[in-house]
């Protein structure tokens, strides 16, 4: 354990000499709040507009800076009086309320202070006094510490200078606080302490509490809209024995119990597959998943995805639903489809674009690929343009290699990339017209990957193939390979209607729906290295 600080001893002995005095605040189980701090001023304006909708204000000019101390003097006095009578009025029929919050800024006067308590709604200002609290409890508050926890009651009227605050009748501590708050002037800037003490973060910048709060709302209007598309919430596994649905290195573990080595889950995709061949025709599931990979603006190792799978629609479906999705959200949670991300405005409102891969390629990149025949050709054209691959890469990897080089930054407004090579896509149904191609897209808003989305397979036979090249893969070097699953194709031996299914990244999505430069800063606990 670190030494104490000076401030700490201070305030540690605060809290002995309330313990002694019986007064220990951790011994309090609970305090009735009747509002929050937004609450409070909302119900004030009411108030005000209501008492004073017959009452005519005075006029006062305010006299020019070179006028008469004696002039001064009577506009202030007119002034006050004038607060006096609205006070009058309005105190006559009080707006009581109790709320909660931590002290976040004090400013003791001698026999009235005041000072703000922070909510989960903003922040208030409190009108401290002598007289209403009573000397000894007067005494106890002046002796508290920004960063308390404080329970108040009382009536809320507005100052002189226009501030809706609460006079208190009563003051109770709550909690003590027993570290010491960044300064509140600079607050706390510094992002890994930022990232670590998230609790820290929360409590001195406002907006951070903000983008969590809106992050909820968003996964609250998500289910609301699927809700409203007849789709049923359920839970697939985490620890799984083979982590299939994705291109990425798992993280591993052991199961004691039944000594066998178990790995967390890199997708949903497979289960909730088995639970469209049961007969659920619509599931989806939003959860952790965890991929053994690197950490940068965009990826976490530990991540929320959303994988949804319908049946008896294909990958045409999943884009009407996507961006009628996402429509949906911006409405909801910005209030307009045109809304900034940085210095990019994105519109969501206009019908978003469609184009193949090849045709991107070809747009880009200036190659068509629909006229390399070979391997061979794709790969000299890949060294070429100083593209790195791999030699067991074919044609559709190497498409893929120049779509990421050429086409991914080039993306911003919200365009359906679609028909990917089937070398890339061991999961997705052939298109009848081309069979090298599969029917799948993927969303790319602001150069990033939003969704990925397919006219899911469901020949057991084809997909027995698909496997075997993976393990091909896999065994020529792709750790990121897909591994056979025997269940899984048992449950298409069953039989799988034809269905869409679409996995989104939520954490890509909150981030642009709250302007947040990076990942870390739409997850109240990223991954980071420990300090041990």
């Amino acid at each position: 354990m670190a030494e104490l600080t000076e401030q700490q001893k201070i305030r540690l002995d605060k809290l002995k000499e309330l313990q002694e005095a019986g007064k220990d605040p951790f011994r309090i189980t609970k305090f009735d709040v009747s509002h929050h701090s937004a609450e409070v001023k909302a119900l004030y304006e009411e108030h005000e507009k209501e008492i004073l909708k017959d009452y005519t204000e005075p006029v006062l000019e305010e006299p020019a800076e070179t006028a008469d101390d004696t002039v001064k003097g009577e506009y202030r006095k007119a002034k006050k009086e004038a607060y006096n009578k609205r006070r009058e009025l309005l105190d006559a029929s009080p707006v009581n309320v109790s709320v909660a919050g931590r002290m976040i800024f004090k400013r003791v006067m001698g026999k009235a202070s005041f000072c703000n308590l922070r909510d989960l709604k903003g922040d208030i200002q409190i009108y401290v006094s002598k007289d209403a609290l009573g000397e000894e409890s007067y005494a106890d508050f002046k002796k508290s510490d920004i960063g308390d926890i404080y329970g108040v009651e009382g009536f809320a009227f507005r100052t002189m200078t226009g501030e809706i605050s609460i006079h208190a009748s009563s003051v109770v501590l709550l909690s003590k606080s027993l570290q010491v708050l960044p300064e509140k002037f600079h607050g706390l800037t510094d992002t890994d302490i930022r990232y670590r003490q998230r609790y820290v973060d929360l409590v001195m910048n406002p907006e951070v509490r903000d983008t969590f709060v809106k992050r909820s709302r968003i996964l609250k209007e998500i289910r609301n809209f699927l809700d409203g598309r007849n789709f049923m919430e359920v839970e697939t596994p985490i620890l799984v024995t083979n982590p299939g649905g994705a291109a990425a290195r798992p993280f591993e573990t052991h199961f004691n119990a039944l000594d066998e080595d178990m790995k967390l889950r890199i997708s949903l995709e497979l289960y909730l597959k088995r639970l469209i061949v049961g007969g659920l025709e619509r599931v989806y599931e939003i959860g952790r998943v965890f991929r053994n990979e690197g950490v940068d603006t965009r990826h976490n190792p530990e991540f929320t995805l959303m994988e949804l799978y319908q049946a008896y629609t294909d990958y045409e479906g999943m884009m009407e639903l996507t961006e009628s999705m996402f429509r949906y959200l911006a409405e909801k949670v910005i209030g307009k489809t045109k809304f900034m991300y940085g210095d990019v405005e994105l519109d969501f409102g206009k019908p978003f674009e469609r184009i193949t891969m090849t045709e991107c390629v070809k747009k880009y990149a200036g190659v068509d690929f629909d006229e390399i025949k070979t391997d061979e050709e794709a790969k000299a054209l890949a060294k070429e343009r100083h593209l790195e691959y791999e030699e067991r890469f074919k044609k559709g990897n190497i498409l893929n290699l120049f779509f990421e080089e050429y086409c991914e930054p080039k993306l911003v407004q919200p365009t359906f990339v679609m028909d990917h090579p089937i070398e890339i896509s061991p999961l997705t149904k052939k298109r009848p017209d081309d069979p090298g191609k599969v029917e799948r897209f993927e969303l790319f808003i602001n150069g990033w990957e939003m969704c990925n989305a397919y006219s899911e397979l469901n020949d057991p036979i084809d997909q027995r193939e698909r496997f075997e090249a993976q393990e091909a893969n896999f065994a020529a070097g792709d750790e990121e390979a897909e591994h056979t699953d025997e269940d899984f194709l048992n449950a298409l031996s069953i039989g799988m209607p034809p269905t869409g299914g679409i996995g989104y990244g939520i954490d890509r999505l909150v981030m642009l729906l709250t302007d947040s430069p990076a990942i870390r800063d739409v997850l109240l606990f990223p991954t980071l290295k420990s300090l041990s």
